[in-house]
């Protein structure tokens, strides 16, 4: 026999809701068996700013090879290190 599921609550606030789900589990709730993969193809990923320090020469260098390619260098760097990372 299937488990009857409770109906989830309306909240108030985001802190309410944040606050319910923290004590319950959502399996009371939801059917996870009949659940689908989602896929968000437009989603951006979370980025960070760092420092890095490198040779006036190499900056030079690497903004040259930005130009020729027609992007920014920052977005060369990432390019390459996205690439060596793999």
């Amino acid at each position: 026999m299937p488990k009857t599921l409770d109906a989830i609550p309306h909240f108030a606030t985001e802190a309410d809701e944040r606050s319910y789900w923290e004590s319950h589990d959502s399996a009371d709730h939801v059917d996870w068996s009949k659940a689908t993969r989602a896929r968000l193809p437009n989603l951006k990923p979370t980025t960070t700013s760092i420092s890095l320090r490198v040779p006036v020469a190499l900056l030079d260098r690497i903004k040259i090879e930005a130009n020729k390619r027609d992007v920014p260098y920052q977005s060369l760097i990432k390019i390459w290190l996205a690439e060596k990372a793999g």
